[in-house]
């Protein structure tokens, strides 16, 4: 009897396990009911433009723009003649698909139309779906958040897919892949399964422990659970922020002392490949922070050209040097420059001990910083003389002139961004948004309280508010708040 009872209490600690299912999240998608119809491809002049439905007049809606009076074969491209239902005046002839639900992108009944890219045929097919009873133009986001809705997919593979839309360098694009195909949500899974397996474990306890039928060891094996959940938590807690960089861009710094070449990696000689500064041998001839985003080496990143680091002749000049040193602040990577024909002089020792030197300090585990040491202008150096001081730090040669160590900057700047952004190639998956890591964050607090709790119904409560957070970050009991901000980035038609 104690064993069947032991079962009744584990299952009924199992309710989350729809974390682990693509079933309804509960959220209702917005006029749902409705059938949605949008342009799902670019806008502008093509060979292809793709207009699809979704809802339960799609069929209906395909029959009469075809006057078929049966639909194709479902997942079957088939070429029909598309005619205005109100004067039957031919629109395009165009590949036609029928996904009847719940095998289709949003769980219900679609259609895809593949016409003619010219903006007259697809404004003529759009105002011939919009005459059709039933049928409205869909929202931003609106395929998508009927997809969440119908358990197509989790919240974290919303996300991912909305990244991988917006994904403008390789590094990005493979991080959104990877959620969109469920790797975050599948290891929330797991950390939900074992929050359930503990929590059954208590609660078993709770309702049996005194009468010595459970098996021996039952708290300690939730309190081996729990333990084993902090250390995976903290873990991916303390990924510096690497997945929000990856997806928004990891800050470079591009500092030194005036006159160093710093804007010259803005020109076509630089990594970035753009010219966004004033290049003059006249030193400070930047006075303001110029700011691009540009890909390197795969990874997205802002890059700031600064004002050179000195005492400002003016208050204009003063201002940049301020701004520039706000900027060093805030970087996620300093590239740090110096001119190799002027080592000596009184800029370039002022800014190794200060900058390079403090930053150089910290463990690249301890500081969010890290830093480049390029020593600029080596086509200056004596072949045959001396070559740098022996006392510099690690540091790589360059010259922006004649591009002579620009490949060999850029490799480092791909292991350094790889170290700052993560390698979305291997490892467990990162956390791309804020959200994600308050969820995470909130989780392990919660089983913070549970090992500090005296009280087993206590301990058991700190469990069920630790495997909600889970259940949020994936998308369930979310708030409609949270989705309108998240569905908001997406464009008409998907």
């Amino acid at each position: 009897m104690w064993r069947g009872l032991w079962t009744l209490a584990a299952q009924a600690a199992r309710g989350p396990r729809r974390l682990c299912t693509r079933r309804s999240s509960g959220a209702p998608a917005p006029g749902s009911g409705a059938t949605i119809f949008a342009l799902s491809s670019g806008q502008g002049r093509c060979g292809i433009a793709v207009i699809r439905t979704s809802g339960p007049s799609s069929g209906h809606a395909l029959r009469i723009l075809t006057a078929a009076r049966d639909l194709p074969p479902a997942r079957h491209a088939s070429l029909r003649l598309l005619s205005d239902p109100r004067s039957g005046e031919p629109l395009d002839r165009a590949l036609v698909l029928w996904f009847p639900g719940p095998r289709s992108f949003t769980g219900e009944d679609c259609v895809e139309f593949h016409v003619h890219g010219g903006p007259a045929v697809v404004s003529g097919v759009l105002q011939a779906l919009g005459s059709v009873p039933g049928l409205r133009p869909a929202e931003a986001g609106e395929f998508t958040r009927r997809a969440f809705a119908n358990g197509k997919l989790n919240l974290t593979e919303v996300e991912g897919l909305a990244d991988l839309i917006h994904a403008e360098t390789e590094a990005q694009r493979r991080q959104a892949l990877r959620q969109l195909d469920g790797e975050l949500g599948h290891l929330c899974c797991g950390w939900a399964e074992t929050l359930t397996k503990a929590l059954a474990h208590v609660e078993a306890y709770i309702d049996f422990g005194e009468d010595d039928n459970l098996e021996e060891g039952v708290l300690e094996q939730a309190d081996v659970e729990v333990r084993a959940l902090e250390v995976a938590l903290g873990a991916h807690l303390q990924d510096a922020r690497r997945g929000q960089r990856l997806r928004s861009g990891a800050h470079v710094v591009v500092t030194g002392p005036p006159n160093a070449g710093k804007s010259s990696l803005g020109e076509g000689a630089g990594p970035s490949r753009k010219p966004v500064s004033i290049v003059s041998p006249e030193p400070g001839t930047t006075r303001d922070v110029l700011e691009t985003p540009v890909d390197l080496a795969g990874f997205p990143v802002l890059l700031s050209d600064t004002a050179g680091l000195r005492e400002g002749v003016g208050p204009v000049e003063q201002e940049g040097v301020r701004r520039a040193r706000d900027r060093l602040e805030q970087a996620d990577l300093i590239l740090a420059m110096l001119d190799a024909s002027d080592l000596a002089s009184p800029s370039s020792c002022n800014f190794l001990a200060t900058v390079v030197a403090s930053v150089g300090a910290q463990s690249p585990s301890d500081s969010s910083q890290r830093l480049l040491l390029v020593l600029n202008k080596s086509d200056l150096l004596s072949r045959k003389g001396p070559g740098p001081r022996p006392d510099l730090p690690p540091h790589l040669l360059l010259s922006c002139l004649t591009g002579e160590g620009l490949d060999g900057l850029l490799e480092a700047l791909r292991k350094e961004l790889a170290a700052v952004c993560g390698d979305p190639s291997t490892g467990s998956p990162l956390l791309t948004r804020a959200r994600h890591q308050h969820h995470l964050q909130g989780c392990l607090d919660a089983l913070s309280h549970y090992k500090q709790s005296k009280d087993l119904a206590l301990a058991a409560e700190a469990l069920r508010v630790a495997r909600g957070h889970l259940t949020q970050l994936t998308g369930g009991g979310g708030t409609e708040e949270i989705l309108d901000i998240i569905f908001r980035d997406f464009c008409v038609g998907k």
